[in-house]
C-alpha cells in the first residue's frame, strides 16, 4: 500500500458500518492497561496491517525481533491486507479481527467501544500524544497513530528552478504563474492530477485548516459552508479547477498512473503533485533507484498566508487499537505503545512523531527554516463532519467529487464553477439542517 494516510482517512469516510454490528456490545468499556512487567507479559498476538510492504520484504518482522528483546514472551504475527478497508469490516462481524488494527475508516467514531479496549483517558494522554482527539468517545482514547502527516506540495525543485521559481508562491495567482514558468521554461508536465488513481485527488480536502491557520477549520466544516466565498475548501477546489482549466496538467487525466509518477517526478518529467509528507520518502526512493538525485525532492505548503506566515495542518495515520476480544490485551496495548514511542517507524518514514516533544525530521527543515506554523486541527466535531458527508452525498473525502471537478475544468463536463459549488453547498447545508447540527 502506498497511500498510507490519504486512504486512511478517505476510504470508508462517506460510508457508515452498516454491516459491521460486531458483538462487542458485551464487553464494551474494556480496557487494554499498559503492562508494568515486561516479563509477566506473553502470548502470540497477530497485528493486522496495510503496510504489505512491509510485511513483504521483511522489515515488519524486524520491528518484532526488537520489541521480542523488551518483552521476550510474546511473539508478534503480521497479516498485511490489500484490501485493508472491506476486508477487515467483514471480520468484524465476528471476533476474530487480529489482536492489534489500525482502526477502519468505515467504523463509526461512537462505536469504538464496541470493538477496541480503552488505552486510557485524554487527561492521561493529551500531554504526551498528539491526535488523542481522533480517536476519544466519551473521554477515553481508543487509538493511537504511530505517525503523522501533513499535506503539501511534493515537487521536482530542480525543475522549478529551471523555470526560474526559487521562492515558494504565497497565493494561488502566483502559484498558476509559477506552473506557467515551468510549462514554458521546461519539458515537464506542471501538475500531475494522479485522476485514475482517484485517491491521490481526497488530499485536496486536508487544504481545510491551512489557508486561515484555523485548528477550528473542522468544526466550520460541521457548522457552516465548505464552499462559501473564502472558504479553505472553495479555495482549494478552485486552486485545482484553475490548474487543469489553465492546460498546466497531464493532457488525459484518466491514462495516469500513480506508481510511475514516483519516477517520473524524481526524473523530472513530473513537476508537481498535491499529496502528504508521508509521500515524500517514496519520491525520494523512486529517485534513487532510477539513478538520479533524491534530493530533487522537495516538499512545499499550500500558497497561502496570514500574517505573513504560511501553515500546515498536521493529520494521524491509521490509529492502532486493541481488538476488545483479544486474549492478550496486555501484549497487544505493549505493541502498540512501542511502536508508537519505540520503533523508530515515524522516523523510518519521514513521519512526524505522535510523541509531542519528539523533533520534527529533516524534511521540514526547509518549514522550519520559513517558519511555516503547524496546526494540529481539533478534530472534536470530525464524526458529525462525517455524517454530513455522507448524508449530502458529498464526498469530501472521497475521489469522485475532485474527479467530478477535474472533468469539469478540462471540458470533459458541462456546467460551471459557481454552479458546481453552489449544488455542493445546496447540499451540504441541508443535510446540515437534517441531523440538527
Amino acid at each position: 500500500m502506498d497511500r498510507r494516510t490519504v486512504l486512511a482517512l478517505a476510504t470508508g469516510a462517506a460510508l457508515l458500518l452498516s454491516a459491521c454490528t460486531g458483538t462487542g456490545a458485551s464487553t464494551k468499556g474494556a480496557d487494554a492497561d499498559a503492562p508494568t512487567d515486561p516479563a509477566k507479559v506473553s502470548g502470540t498476538i497477530k497485528v493486522l496491517t496495510v503496510r504489505t510492504d512491509l510485511v513483504q520484504d521483511g522489515t515488519m518482522d524486524r520491528y518484532a525481533a526488537e520489541f521480542k528483546k523488551i518483552y521476550p514472551k510474546v511473539d508478534v504475527k503480521f497479516e498485511g491486507l490489500t484490501n485493508y478497508e472491506a476486508e477487515v469490516k467483514i471480520r468484524m462481524n465476528t471476533e476474530n479481527y487480529g489482536d492489534v488494527l489500525l482502526i477502519p475508516a468505515v467504523v463509526k467514531k461512537a462505536d469504538y467501544p464496541k470493538f477496541f479496549a480503552s488505552l486510557g483517558t485524554v487527561a492521561e494522554r493529551k500531554d504526551k500524544y498528539r491526535f488523542t482527539d481522533f480517536t476519544t468517545v466519551d473521554g477515553k482514547v481508543y487509538g493511537q497513530s504511530p505517525i503523522g502527516t501533513t499535506p503539501g506540495f511534493v515537487y521536482n525543485k530542480r525543475i522549478w528552478q529551471e523555470a526560474g521559481v526559487t521562492e515558494w508562491p504565497t497565493t494561488s495567482d502566483e502559484f498558476i504563474a509559477a506552473l506557467k514558468k515551468v510549462k514554458s521554461k521546461t519539458d515537464a508536465v506542471p501538475y500531475y492530477t494522479n485522476f485514475a488513481a482517484g485517491w491521490p485527488l481526497t488530499s485536496w480536502t486536508y487544504v481545510n485548516g491551512s489557508v486561515h491557520c484555523d485548528a477550528q477549520a473542522t468544526t466550520k466544516l460541521a457548522e457552516g459552508d465548505p464552499w462559501a466565498q473564502d472558504a479553505d475548501l472553495r479555495v482549494a477546489d478552485t486552486l485545482l479547477h484553475d490548474i487543469v482549466h489553465q492546460g498546466l496538467a497531464e493532457k488525459d487525466p484518466t491514462t495516469t498512473n500513480w506508481e510511475e509518477s514516483k519516477a517520473r517526478t524524481a526524473k523530472g518529467e513530473i513537476a508537481t503533485q498535491w499529496l502528504g509528507s508521508w509521500a515524500v520518502v517514496q519520491f525520494q526512493d523512486a529517485g534513487k533507484k532510477a539513478g538520479v538525485n533524491p534530493d530533487d525532492i522537495g516538499f512545499m505548503p499550500f500558497p497561502a498566508q496570514k500574517d505573513g506566515k504560511f501553515c500546515a495542518t498536521l493529520s494521524p495515520d491509521y490509529g492502532q487499537a486493541v481488538n476488545i476480544h483479544s486474549k492478550h490485551k496486555d501484549a497487544a496495548r505493549a505493541w502498540v505503545d512501542w511502536f508508537t514511542e519505540k520503533s523508530g517507524y515515524d522516523k523510518d518514514n519521514l513521519g512526524i512523531s505522535p510523541l509531542k516533544k519528539a523533533p520534527l525530521p529533516d524534511v521540514f527543515k526547509p518549514y522550519q527554516d520559513a517558519g511555516v506554523e503547524f496546526i494540529e486541527v481539533d478534530d472534536a466535531k470530525g464524526a458529525e463532519v462525517k455524517q454530513i458527508d455522507n448524508q449530502s452525498e458529498t464526498g469530501i473525502y472521497a475521489p469522485e467529487y475532485r474527479q467530478k471537478l477535474v472533468d469539469l475544468a478540462r471540458g470533459a463536463a458541462k456546467g460551471s464553477l459557481d454552479d458546481f459549488f453552489a449544488d455542493l453547498s445546496e447540499r451540504w447545508t441541508e443535510a446540515q439542517s437534517t441531523i440538527g447540527s
